[in-house]
Parts: C-alpha cells; structure tokens; sequence
C-alpha cells in the first residue's frame, strides 16, 4: 500500500502528485486498468456539467495530475468519473455501531490480488476543505475515511443496474469527507447531489450518529438502528424493500449476502459487548465468512481499517486481516469535537 500526503490547492496537490509519479516513470495511461471508450466519453462529458456545479475543485486536482503526468486532461477525467459506472470488481464490507464507551466504524476492502501494490492510503490537508485519512484501490476517489471533525465514511458498491449523470461512489465519499461534520449532514447532501452510479454509504460521526445510506440514480433510502441494536451494517447488495429490485443477482458478489448476515449477525448478538475487538474479529473472519478468499483466484481482502471515532484513533491491517495484524496510525490531526 502508498502512503500520499496532499497539501495546498486541489491544483498543486494534484500536480505535484502526478509529477511525481511521471519522474519515476509511473504513466497512470500505460495501466492495464485504465479503460477509455467512446461510450465511456460521452458519458463522462454529460457529467461533467455536474462536476464543475457541485465540485470544481475535483476537476481542479484531476487537471493538475493530468499536466504533472504530461498528459490528456480529457482522458483522465472519463477514466475517473466513469469509474463504477460501468463494470468494477470492488467488493467490500461496512460496520458501525455505538454504545456508552464506543463509536465505532468498521470496513474490508476486497479486490483483485494482481493490483494489491498500488492500493493507497492517503492524508488530505487541502485548501478550504476538512482534511482527512482515507483509503482507495484508485486515485482520487476515495472508498473510506475519517476526517478531522471525526466523521468515517464509507462505500459499498453495487453492481450498475441503472446510471445517470452525477457522482460516482468514490467521487461521492471523498466529497463527503471534504465537505462534512456529521451523519445528517452527509444524508443532506445525498439527497440534493445528482448520483451516478449504485452504492451504499455507511456513515458514523463524533456524536455517534450513523446510518446507512442505499442510493443509486433514482431513489436514496437511508437505514438507521433499529430494534436489534445500535448498529448498521451492510456488504454488495440492498437490503432495504424499496432498494432490492435495483440488486442485480446474475453477478457474482463475492458472497455479500453471507457477509453481510456475519457482520449483522454478529453485531446483534454481542450488542452488550460492542469494542474495538470484536470489531478486528469480525472483520477478521472469527464469526463466519469475511476474508477467507482464495488468494488464488485473485480475490482477497486488500485492507481493513477501524476507526475508533470516540477516542479519534485509527487502526488498518495492510493486507488480509485472517494473516496480519491491525496497526494504529497516529498522523492524522483532528479537531476536539
């Protein structure tokens, strides 16, 4: 996993970053991954319109990192916001929960093997936003974080059933963490941001507030605690009734339905006993399947990260956390919410 800072402008942030990596001769376009197609233009250029209302300063860093590469501008932005749009293997998992002593938020990243070395963690001090600490299997585009006033956010993707002009799943969390303090505020801004592709957003915030959002391009349903106790959780599927027509079970989801019924599971019957530890050790495997891929065909969990929101500490396991542990990370900076 790279380790980034970014400070400054959107512009100079992204500059400096693409600059660098094009003077160690790292050309983002050469990638494999990186897919350019007609239809995948058009539709970034009908977004575009969006983009330059809601957030210019993303277009901004996009622009710097296209001229430090010596690159197409055009090319770089289709690539990033047609992003989960279309096809992606991104696979995940998402917990919150909150009691006396904790807020807690959870998540796996699940994706492909071949491409674990060029997953990022990323510290964000840029101009006239909130600063945060967040995870991508891109760039850019973020998949989870927690910002400065403790807010953590994260994304579960679902497969593109429906897709309109708007945000993409991680345009939208990186949004999210720039812009917002808490679980209401990131809901607002859901309902009032055109959406592109499908997700869910699993919010939790410093008052111990969170919430699971399910939103695509027609409807957003959000899904707080209930009865079983005061928890969310949520893997590659809806699970809401107004939300499950919009699932698309021809796919294969990496057994987000069995992922999802561990952590909910999970959760409701140890909702006496919520902690840190529980946390690594659902997130771990110990309860039912989580992690346990077969590394052999080239899925397994590629990090895992808790944030500890109460007591503003941030812990991630680098790699599958069945096989390594969970470091803490001290840089990040918050404010005393």
């Amino acid at each position: 996993m790279y380790h980034s800072r970014f400070k400054g402008t959107h512009y100079n942030a992204g500059y400096k970053w693409g600059e660098l990596l094009y003077k160690n001769n790292k050309i983002i376009s050469s990638q494999h991954t990186f897919v350019i197609t007609e239809e995948r233009k058009k539709f970034a250029n009908q977004c575009l319109p969006i983009y330059k209302k809601y957030y210019p300063e993303i277009l901004e860093e996009i622009k710097g990192i296209a001229d430090g590469q010596q690159d197409f501008y055009e090319n770089l932005y289709t690539f990033l916001i047609s992003m989960y749009c279309f096809e992606f293997d991104n696979h995940c998992t998402c917990l919150a929960f909150k009691d006396d002593n904790n807020i807690i938020f959870g998540r796996n990243s699940d994706f492909l093997v071949d491409l674990e070395k060029l997953y990022m963690n990323c510290l964000y001090k840029l101009d006239n936003v909130y600063s945060f600490n967040g995870n991508t299997t891109a760039f850019v585009e973020m998949e989870d974080g927690i910002n400065e006033y403790g807010l953590a956010i994260g994304l579960t993707f679902i497969y593109p059933k429906v897709i309109n002009i708007g945000f993409n799943a991680g345009i939208l969390v990186r949004y999210l963490l720039e812009k917002c303090k808490t679980t209401d505020e990131v809901i607002e801004k859901l309902k009032n941001i055109p959406i592109a592709s499908q997700q869910t957003v699993t919010v939790a915030d410093s008052i111990g507030n969170i919430a699971v959002v399910e939103c695509n391009a027609e409807y957003i349903e959000v899904i707080k605690p209930n009865k079983d106790g005061n928890f969310v959780a949520v893997a590659n599927e809806f699970n809401s009734q107004k939300m499950k027509k919009y699932n698309n079970y021809n796919v294969d989801n990496w057994r987000a339905e069995e992922r999802y019924s561990v952590a909910y599971n999970s959760l409701k019957e140890n909702s006496n006993n919520f902690s840190i530890e529980l946390t690594k050790n659902i997130l771990s495997g110990k309860y039912g399947f989580m992690c346990q891929y077969d590394r052999k065909t080239n899925a397994d969990t590629v990090w895992s990260v808790i944030y500890d929101i109460k007591n503003q500490k941030i812990y991630r396991v680098e790699g599958n956390p069945s096989r390594k542990q969970f470091k803490e990370d001290k840089r990040m900076k918050f404010k005393n919410c």
